[in-house]
């Protein structure tokens, strides 16, 4: 797919192409929904901001200007309405404590997730949960955008607000307390060694 296609498309939309939208919502869902679902750890937050979102995409299509990847312009959107979320909820409450529903099965599985898969992943879900939900914000939101967005840390670093070196450090913070916590557990792929060299350093 190229680069620009995504940034075209939403000039297209712009322009009254529906259509477009609509390959742009069926590229990004998934990705979208699970970085708010892993950051609320609550379904239905997690649904009222994926449409905030959504609709906050819709309203600014006609200022859209092509400066950046859409997939930054999108998820610049998603980390605003999450702060914005922080601040008018106790999120804290949220995301710690004996908040145990099982939220993460409510996630759109990516195509790979198999059956097959699934057994291996189990026994880490739990752990995995817990120290995610433990990072501190800054290094959980890095690592999130990291994992689910496909974008670069120098994008990430724009989207957070922050110099590119600093992205990368509370990246680095985070996978190295995620493996910590996994212990001698096999870790899920965002947490291998090759983290941090994938997509840019």
């Amino acid at each position: 797919m190229d680069l620009d296609d995504d940034g075209k498309l939403m000039l297209r939309y712009a322009r009254g192409d529906l259509r477009a939208f609509e390959m742009l919502y069926q590229r990004h869902r998934n990705g979208l929904y699970r970085y708010l679902a892993r950051h609320t750890r609550n379904p239905e937050s997690a649904n009222d901001l994926f449409q905030e979102v959504w609709s906050k995409v819709i309203a600014s299509r006609e200022r859209y200007e092509q400066r950046a990847k859409f997939q930054t312009f999108l998820y610049r959107i998603a980390h605003n309405c999450f702060v914005d979320y922080c601040r008018r909820t106790t999120v804290r409450a949220e995301i710690s404590g004996d908040a145990q529903q099982d939220w993460q099965s409510s996630l759109p599985a990516p195509d790979d997730d198999r059956p097959d898969t699934r057994a291996e992943q189990a026994q880490n879900t739990a752990r995995y949960r817990m120290a995610l939900a433990r990072l501190p914000a800054e290094q959980r939101d890095v690592f999130l955008l990291y994992e689910e967005s496909g974008l670069s840390l120098e994008e990430i670093a724009v989207i957070a607000g922050v110099g590119t070196e600093t992205a990368k450090s509370r990246l680095r913070y985070a996978v190295a307390k995620l493996r910590d916590a996994l212990g001698a557990a096999p870790a899920r792929p965002a947490v291998s060694n090759t983290t941090l060299s994938e997509r840019g350093s």
